[in-house]
């Protein structure tokens, strides 16, 4: 797990630093690596919290096993980018640094603001996922209700930021977050929880049709909210949200390539256990660090003025 953990680290550090450059000047770097490590961790957790549920139902605790370590360490770290980006936000909206943000002023913001109380509802969330993993005992009831607190954590930003004043933009991303976020995560909970090929035969087919849901959505509802923002084709390069969105465009396409060539050719050898293990998580590491630079472009683009 702590070898998986680093190497999305690197990528997650790497994909802040590129969408940075493409929004540059109109984004910071601390709030697109606080925002891309919130985004990434939201998906893990929730990917995690739901693979138990994509297998039969006598092998379930296994993989609730195995899912109770990244469970626990994914909505710690979560809760605490969460609470990063809080702060941040915070002393952004006062014209002020972090160290001097004071309790006042934290309040103000957090019930007198759109983007305060959505960070605020962000918070709760993760505080009360976390609580959930870790107190709980497990089984499938607490799997799911740790999901649904996730969604509603991931869900609230969307619905504030570039869309604040659009309903529909809003609603979009909104769908279109819940949908990446979950296609990124459970492929995530595969990666760290399914260890040999009879547990790929079982859980590979359920995913590839949970994918093929949750790809429809994010591209129905990333069309809709790119066609709120934009003005004109043009500002597809002229501006940094546009260029940050072009490139997400573009690796959206490579995941889709690869995903529907997975699922025509991986898919049918992991079904009848002609794919090993140790092939079924290469396969599933590569789509997993595109997917991880593809969050962290939606987190560029959350963030870019």
């Amino acid at each position: 797990m702590w070898r998986v953990a680093a190497a999305g680290a690197a990528v997650v550090g790497a994909a802040s630093v590129a969408t940075w450059s493409l929004a540059y000047p109109q984004a910071s770097p601390t709030a697109t690596l606080v925002r891309a490590v919130a985004d990434c961790a939201a998906a893990v957790a929730l990917g995690v919290a739901a693979v138990p549920a994509l297998d039969t139902a006598r092998h379930r605790r296994e993989l609730m096993d195995r899912a109770a370590a990244p469970l626990a360490v994914a909505t710690a770290v979560w809760l605490l980018a969460e609470l990063t980006r809080f702060l941040l936000a915070a002393a952004q909206a006062g014209a002020i640094s972090v160290g001097t943000l004071g309790l006042a002023t934290t309040v103000e913001f957090a019930l007198g603001t759109a983007t305060g109380r959505a960070g605020l509802v962000g918070v709760a969330a993760a505080t009360a996922a976390c609580a959930t993993v870790l107190i709980a005992p497990r089984s499938i009831p607490t799997h799911l209700a740790a999901a649904g607190l996730i969604a509603i954590g991931v869900a609230a930003r969307p619905l504030t930021g570039h869309f604040a004043d659009s309903a529909l933009g809003g609603l979009a991303v909104a769908v279109h977050t819940l949908a990446a976020v979950l296609w990124c995560g459970v492929l995530a909970g595969l990666v760290l929880t399914v260890e040999h090929r009879g547990q790929w035969a079982r859980v590979l087919p359920r995913f590839s049709q949970l994918s093929l849901v949750c790809v429809l959505a994010l591209v129905i509802g990333g069309a809709a909210g790119a066609a709120a923002q934009l003005g004109t084709p043009a500002d597809l390069y002229a501006t940094g949200y546009g260029r940050v969105l072009s490139a997400k465009i573009a690796v959206t396409a490579l995941l889709v390539t690869l995903g529907w060539r997975n699922r025509t050719m991986w898919l049918p050898a992991a079904r009848s256990h002609r794919a090993t293990a140790l092939v079924s998580r290469a396969r599933s590491r590569t789509e997993l660090a595109i997917m991880v630079v593809a969050l962290a472009l939606a987190a560029g683009l959350a963030v870019t003025g």
